[in-house]
Protein backbone atom coordinates (compact mmCIF):
# COMPACT_ATOMS: atom_id res chain seq x y z
CA UNK A 1 0.00 0.00 0.00
CA UNK A 2 1.16 3.49 -0.81
CA UNK A 3 0.27 6.55 1.22
CA UNK A 4 0.19 10.20 0.24
CA UNK A 5 3.27 11.98 1.61
CA UNK A 6 1.19 15.13 2.06
CA UNK A 7 -1.71 13.81 4.17
CA UNK A 8 -0.87 10.10 4.72
CA UNK A 9 -4.15 9.01 3.07
CA UNK A 10 -4.00 5.62 1.32
CA UNK A 11 -3.61 6.03 -2.45
CA UNK A 12 -5.78 3.83 -4.66
CA UNK A 13 -3.16 2.25 -6.92
CA UNK A 14 -3.52 -1.11 -8.64
CA UNK A 15 0.16 -2.01 -8.83
CA UNK A 16 -0.37 -4.75 -11.42
CA UNK A 17 -2.14 -2.21 -13.70
CA UNK A 18 0.20 0.74 -13.03
CA UNK A 19 1.69 2.34 -16.13
CA UNK A 20 4.65 4.71 -16.10
CA UNK A 21 3.40 8.25 -16.70
CA UNK A 22 -0.06 7.71 -15.18
CA UNK A 23 -1.26 10.44 -12.83
CA UNK A 24 -2.68 9.33 -9.47
CA UNK A 25 -4.62 11.93 -7.45
CA UNK A 26 -4.98 11.77 -3.68
CA UNK A 27 -8.70 11.66 -2.89
CA UNK A 28 -8.12 13.39 0.44
CA UNK A 29 -5.88 16.42 -0.29
CA UNK A 30 -5.98 16.57 -4.11
CA UNK A 31 -2.22 16.32 -4.60
CA UNK A 32 -1.33 14.58 -7.86
CA UNK A 33 1.45 12.03 -8.27
CA UNK A 34 2.99 10.63 -11.44
CA UNK A 35 4.10 7.02 -11.64
CA UNK A 36 7.79 7.32 -12.54
CA UNK A 37 8.68 3.62 -12.21
CA UNK A 38 6.64 0.45 -11.93
CA UNK A 39 9.07 -2.09 -10.42
CA UNK A 40 9.33 -1.09 -7.68
CA UNK A 41 6.45 1.37 -7.87
CA UNK A 42 7.75 4.92 -7.47
CA UNK A 43 5.73 8.12 -7.41
CA UNK A 44 6.75 11.74 -7.88
CA UNK A 45 4.63 14.75 -6.99
CA UNK A 46 3.30 16.59 -10.03
CA UNK A 47 4.32 20.22 -9.73
CA UNK A 48 2.19 23.00 -11.16
CA UNK A 49 3.58 23.86 -14.56
CA UNK A 50 5.14 27.30 -14.61
CA UNK A 51 4.66 29.22 -17.80
CA UNK A 52 6.97 32.20 -18.29
CA UNK A 53 4.55 33.71 -20.78
CA UNK A 54 1.84 33.89 -18.13
CA UNK A 55 4.31 35.52 -15.74
CA UNK A 56 5.27 38.13 -18.36
CA UNK A 57 1.61 38.99 -18.91
CA UNK A 58 1.13 39.38 -15.16
CA UNK A 59 4.15 41.71 -14.96
CA UNK A 60 2.86 43.79 -17.89
CA UNK A 61 -0.49 44.23 -16.12
CA UNK A 62 1.26 45.30 -12.90
CA UNK A 63 3.33 47.89 -14.76
CA UNK A 64 0.20 49.32 -16.38
CA UNK A 65 -1.49 49.58 -12.97
CA UNK A 66 1.46 51.56 -11.59
CA UNK A 67 1.24 54.21 -14.32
Amino acid sequence: MHTCPECENLLDIEEDEAVEGDIIPCDECGTEFEIVATEPLQLARVEDEYDEEDDDEFLDEEEEDEE
